[in-house]
């Protein structure tokens, strides 16, 4: 968690050519219509002043910013976007707009960028000085300094537009809800085009790993840690930890710098906290957008992803050449994700390692659908697009003959809905493919099973990244007996990959112990007895 901004005293902040006080003097020149304070100045409280100054002060030697990019996560209530609309009005109107300047105000849909666009626009109609001599076009969301043609635009990432745009500053608006990444790209692309662009991402927290807005702030954090030296970035990072007491009230003012300022409203967040005590769906949500934790995809986790991280060992499967080994197989339907998973007992743990496939075709429609990078996971080789608009099952049979050939396969399960045409290919050729229907009976030893490993630190995955969004996806369903099986939070998540892990790890475990399925059952595991 970082430090909060709470000094007045600024003097460690270089500032060679006195930009960041310039920068300071604008905002606070400025006025704001909730402004409780005489004459209503715009409010810049001192944790937002070192912003300010951090940003704007350090220079090399020729007056170029050091910073670049700001990552900004703030939890709900602290005024971001009026601190936002504040610096977009200070490259539009105010000494660092420069001539013909394009200042881009993009948020994810129209509604959220037309809040930043009308915070901006009260700000100029609260100050008779600048009101009248900006041109404004409201059906296109633009204010502009006639002056110097500098202009201020709110965009939104579901635009049909994208490209075209050359910013010398953008403002990025909640990128946790931004589902596609068109938008972000032609930013990105038009900031180099600019010598001393800057880019500012202000956003409260998100859920999962696999999504535009954890990657960019995981940058953030690396450079925060100085894990990664990047002088051009800033890291603003508000978030308490994921094992915090949550309903400790020095944890919300150390997440919340504008609490001691009076914002958000601490009686607000008091009641917040209570109901969220007594509703779990509350509690989820508080500890999002109030506390900045950032969460997993599903609200009801198979496990805590924090412990399934502690499993990311290195798995890799040419060291295991030659060892027994289980298969589990998840062949989705021609259009998803399917997956066959590797499953080895290496030392008292269990190892796995997975293989994706997905349709070739309209593959960034997919990533866009289901809001992850199925683009880059395919050049990384981290998953295999087949040619067409589903998923060729030739090539995902194809994958098992060659992993039966490379590794001493004892059992392929696979749930027959999918698989009946592959399973009768196999089993023709001698292969030693066996049924597991996803049945309750089924999938609840499997599940506690995987459990158990998971919990007991006996589960290496390797940190495959797409295993672990699959994962993090689960919601788990529980019949009147008690048992458990996986299923999807929402309709677009993949947990494809647990399932088949699931599979092979439950497959695994019974079969380490020495007794063969052969002995006691032929061809359908539904009816097993699971050691």
């Amino acid at each position: 968690m970082s430090e909060p901004f709470l000094t007045s005293d600024f003097s460690h902040i270089p500032d060679p050519f006195g930009y960041g006080e310039r920068a300071v003097r604008f905002l606070r020149n400025l006025k704001h219509p909730k402004s409780t304070l005489p004459g209503k100045p715009f409010q810049l409280d001192p944790w937002q002043e070192e912003i300010v100054r951090r940003i704007y002060g350090p220079r090399h030697p020729d007056g170029r910013r050091k910073v670049r990019t700001v990552a900004m996560l703030l939890p709900r209530g602290n005024r971001k976007t009026s601190l936002g609309a504040a610096l977009a009005l200070l490259h539009t109107i105010g000494p660092e707009n420069i001539q013909g300047g394009e200042v881009m105000n993009a948020a994810s849909d129209r509604k959220q960028a037309r809040i930043a666009y009308e915070e901006a626009l009260n700000i100029i109609r609260c100050d008779s000085r600048i009101d009248g001599r900006v041109k404004l076009t409201d059906s296109r969301n633009r204010i502009q300094n006639p002056k110097t043609g500098a202009f201020m635009e709110a965009v939104s990432s579901d635009a049909a537009t994208a490209h075209g745009h050359t910013p010398v500053f953008a403002l990025v608006d909640e990128i946790h809800a931004w589902k596609k990444r068109d938008l972000w790209e032609a930013i990105r692309s038009g900031l180099v085009k600019v010598p001393g662009s800057l880019l500012v991402v202000i956003s409260t927290a998100g859920r999962g790993q696999q999504n535009l807005a954890w990657d960019f702030f995981d940058y953030a954090r690396k450079v925060a840690r100085g894990e990664v030296a990047d002088e051009t970035v800033l890291p603003v990072l508000y978030e308490a930890p994921r094992d915090c007491d949550w309903q400790d009230e020095s944890v919300w003012y150390s997440v919340n710098p504008g609490l001691r300022h009076g914002y958000p409203d601490i009686e607000g967040l008091r009641q917040a906290c209570r109901e969220a005590a007594e509703i779990p769906a509350e509690r989820e949500a508080f500890k999002q957008y109030n506390l900045n934790i950032w969460l997993d995809y599903s609200d009801d986790p198979f496990v805590d992803m924090s412990v399934y991280d502690e499993g990311a060992f290195p798995v890799d499967p040419d060291d295991l050449e030659g060892e027994r080994c289980w298969l589990g197989v998840d062949l989705s339907s021609t259009g998803d994700l399917t997956c066959v998973v590797a499953c080895w007992s290496v030392n008292g743990a269990f190892a796995v390692h997975p293989w994706f496939f997905c349709p070739e075709e309209r593959l960034r429609a997919r990533a866009e659908r289901d809001g992850v990078s199925y683009v880059r996971w395919a050049e990384e080789g981290l998953i295999t697009p087949t040619p067409g608009a589903a998923v060729d099952y030739r090539f995902v049979e194809d994958r098992i003959r060659e992993l039966c050939a490379r590794f001493m396969v004892c059992e392929i399960a696979f749930d027959p809905h999918m698989a009946r045409n592959v399973l009768n290919n196999l089993l023709e050729d001698g292969f030693p493919a066996v049924e597991m229907r996803q049945g309750w009976a089924t999938m609840a030893p499997a599940v506690n099973e995987l459990e158990r490993a998971i919990i007991g630190r006996r589960f290496h995955h390797g940190g495959h990244p797409i295993l672990r969004w699959n994962f993090d996806n689960i919601a788990v369903q529980t019949d009147s007996a008690g048992n458990r099986s996986f299923h999807k939070g929402k309709s677009r998540d993949r947990i494809d990959g647990a399932v088949a892990t699931a599979m092979a790890v439950a497959r695994c475990a019974a079969g380490d112990t020495g007794v063969s399925s052969y002995d006691t059952f032929t061809g359908n595991i539904e009816e097993w007895s699971f050691a």
